[in-house]
């Protein structure tokens, strides 16, 4: 794995363990020589990760739009920065340069890029593995409505399984390496019980 995709708020949250997180994230891809390619902001969740990825000497990709960059909340200390102009240009871009996706805590525009992602790799647009850094609890509400889901018969055992989660970013990369993409995106069939 050559470079990770991270989604995460542009906002630090209301406690410093997720600013902590993102940090150390951004220090562990530089350790591992993992290019961090991100969203291109400078603030919240995305600057701290960014700022600790560089800090450690690691290479980050930003791809931010033309409309944020005009609003100045993007990085222009990038290893490399990417304006494009729309959102949709945004995230082809991010999930092409990308081996893998990292969910961080996040908004609405988190949740969006999360769920799309998944959807992807559920219909088989992409083999990347994905996972969730469930930072203090942040995602439990969340993966407790996922099990409803499977449980109500809108979503498969298998394609739930797509997501790996984990409250530790070491133990997440290491379960993203790991990581064995279906050999036929077919078994994720709706049809399939």
């Amino acid at each position: 794995m050559k470079s990770l995709c991270v989604f995460c708020g542009s906002s630090a949250g209301r406690d410093e363990a997720y600013v902590e997180t993102a940090r150390q994230l951004g220090r562990l891809l530089a350790e591992r020589g993992i290019t961090l390619v991100y969203g291109g902001g400078a603030i919240g969740l995305m600057g701290a990760c960014a700022e600790a990825c560089l800090a450690a000497g690691g290479k980050v990709v930003g791809i931010i739009p033309e409309h944020l960059m005009r609003m100045e909340v993007g990085s222009l200390d990038l290893t490399e920065l990417h304006v494009v102009k729309t959102m949709h240009e945004r995230k082809a871009m991010m999930a092409e340069l990308s081996d893998g996706f990292i969910v961080l805590p996040g908004g609405v525009g988190t949740m969006e890029e999360f769920f799309e992602v998944w959807t992807w790799g559920q219909l088989g647009i992409h083999r990347k593995p994905f996972g969730v850094l469930n930072v203090k609890g942040y995602y439990d509400a969340l993966f407790s409505f996922i099990a409803t889901m499977v449980e109500q018969g809108f979503l498969k055992v298998q394609q739930a399984a797509m997501t790996q989660l984990s409250e530790d970013p070491e133990q997440l990369l290491e379960a993203l390496a790991a990581y064995q993409a279906p050999t036929n995106p077919a078994l994720l069939k709706l049809s399939e019980t």
